[in-house]
């Protein structure tokens, strides 16, 4: 054996356990979980990176990102956290609702874990609470299901002879018999009727606008869901070819051709969630960092969507709108 080769030896024997993995490990490593495909929305991304090069992270030069992606198979999640897990990645981003959050948090319930979106955390058993969340996950209440009664009053200040509103939802959402609930009585109070349309396949999706039809409804509301979010074309294909009004959770529906949204920005979310990733890998932990939640939010309406539609958007609307689409 060379002189080399026995000191190389003898200092490894030497050195403190983790040390030689710590040499090989040079770069901290993330890991990704999206419910959706990468080249769905690459603004989200952008806004992440964006968030991470301000606590001094560059994907690359200070940084590795190991990305998994569902593509919309939900039942894949699990696996593709495990992979991650075996990757030894120092901190997970679960983005894409609840169902990634239940993933990473099963396959790592010791590494890191900052979510997205989360309509509840605390409800959810997810968090201890939003102010010390406990454990190792933190991330961002996004309010969209409790935004629900907002977009109703919305959806009927834009249509107010609706008497009947249908409103999409997932029946696999934790959360679903309480969202329904919650959306019927503020209808109650406006002497409005909801009728829940439950839609869990693509197939389902289709079968809940026919009944739309075939109970008269005269506007809906799409819940705030990654399902529809990653089937967002086929949700506003169908609403503008059975005439119907709708109401989307994200800017981003109302872009795809969606009548109106009212919601926080998924750009400002993902931008955040970038910040925290960054503040974790400079050694803060989850357990101390708050679930943080939007103090603004955007009322998008999509005109041409309105006069292909034949309605007329109300001043009181239009006065409000923070970004009106021509």
């Amino acid at each position: 054996m060379k002189r080399r080769e026995l000191m190389l030896l003898l200092a490894g024997a030497m050195s403190p356990p983790g040390a030689l993995r710590a040499q090989q490990k040079a770069m901290a490593v993330i890991g990704y979980l999206d419910t959706g495909s990468p080249g769905a929305l690459p603004s989200y991304l952008a806004a992440f990176r964006e968030g991470l090069s301000e606590t001094g992270y560059v994907e690359g030069r200070d940084v590795a990102v190991e990305y998994r992606w569902a593509e919309g198979r939900l039942n894949q999640l699990p696996a593709l956290a495990a992979e991650l897990v075996g990757r030894k990645v120092d901190v997970i981003v679960a983005a894409g609702g609840f169902v990634s959050v239940l993933a990473a948090k099963g396959a790592a319930p010791t590494i890191p874990i900052v979510f997205t979106g989360v309509s509840d955390p605390v409800g959810s058993g997810l968090v201890a609470s939003l102010a010390r969340p406990g454990g190792n996950l933190t991330g961002f209440s996004p309010f969209a299901l409790e935004l629900l009664p907002k977009r109703l009053e919305l959806i009927s200040e834009l249509v107010p002879q609706a008497r009947v509103i249908a409103l999409l939802v997932n029946p696999n959402e934790p959360r679903a018999e309480r969202l329904i609930k919650d959306v019927q009585e503020a209808a109650r109070t406006k002497g409005v009727q909801v009728e829940a349309l439950m839609a869990g396949t693509e197939g389902e999706i289709h079968a809940a606008f026919e009944t739309l039809v075939q109970r008269h409804a005269h506007a809906l509301l799409v819940s705030p869901d990654p399902f529809f979010s990653l089937r967002r074309e086929q949700v506003v294909a169908l609403a503008a070819h059975h005439g119907v009004p709708a109401a989307y959770p994200w800017r981003e529906d109302a872009a795809a051709g969606g009548l109106l949204s009212y919601g926080p920005s998924i750009l400002t979310i993902r931008r955040q969630v970038g910040i925290y990733t960054g503040r974790i890998l400079k050694g803060e932990k989850p357990a101390d960092l708050p679930v943080q939640q939007p103090t603004t939010f955007e009322l998008v309406v999509n005109l041409k969507t309105a006069r292909a539609l034949g309605l007329t958007i109300p001043p009181s609307i239009l006065a409000r709108a923070d970004e009106v689409i021509e």
